[in-house]
């Protein structure tokens, strides 16, 4: 069975445990003048952040609120919140870079063949049917598959988990079987000695 991911993730989730927080928005900006607030969603599940909901800001300067959401509407590519108590523009500007958080025990239960890409730390990748290495880390970056951070011997590899690449996620069994594209592991391989001493050459 091919498993379809999830991502209600924070930016990394290696060593998450029961008291953890995951992230599913990030405040980008203020929106309107009553404390209303525009959103960058981390998460795929439709309805995650719903009028009623309890939610934790974590500020940049690692502090941690409790709000609760009062009313939610998509604005062009965003999704606008507005937070019980949170009246104003002023209000509404310190919330500006939170975090937006559940507990980790909180997050969303999935229907069958679905896989939280944090479940994923651990499993052992296989490339038609080559052992790669195992799973330390899962980052999100710019694109839109996550990325499976991989231990390899001495080299730590960045993979995509991408629907394109993917043959079989067996979580019960902690493996991840990829048909990956030819030359993907060289280019993600961290430079040897040599090749580092090439490029100081060239320079």
């Amino acid at each position: 069975m091919v498993f379809r991911i999830r991502v209600d993730p924070c930016e990394s989730v290696a060593g998450l445990n029961s008291n953890a927080f995951i992230t599913l928005a990030r405040v980008v900006k203020t929106q309107g003048r009553h404390g209303e607030v525009a959103v960058e969603l981390h998460t795929d599940i439709p309805g995650r952040l719903h009028a009623g909901m309890r939610v934790f800001a974590l500020a940049e300067a690692g502090s941690r609120r409790e709000l609760k959401i009062e009313d939610t509407w998509p604005h062009k590519e965003w999704l606008v919140l507005k937070f019980v108590g949170v009246d104003s523009i002023s209000d509404a500007e310190v919330l500006v870079r939170s975090e937006l958080q559940v507990p980790q025990s909180e997050r969303a239960e999935l229907e069958p063949g679905t896989a939280y890409v944090s479940d994923l730390v651990g499993c052992v990748v296989f490339d038609r049917g080559r052992e790669v290495g195992r799973v330390s880390d899962v980052r999100f970056g710019a694109g839109e598959a996550p990325l499976l951070v991989v231990e390899s011997g001495k080299n730590e590899l960045e993979i995509p988990y991408a629907q394109e690449f993917l043959v079989k996620t067996d979580l019960e069994h902690k493996r991840i079987e990829m048909n990956l594209p030819e030359g993907l592991l060289e280019v993600n391989a961290p430079l040897t000695v040599e090749e580092k001493q090439e490029q100081k050459q060239k320079h």
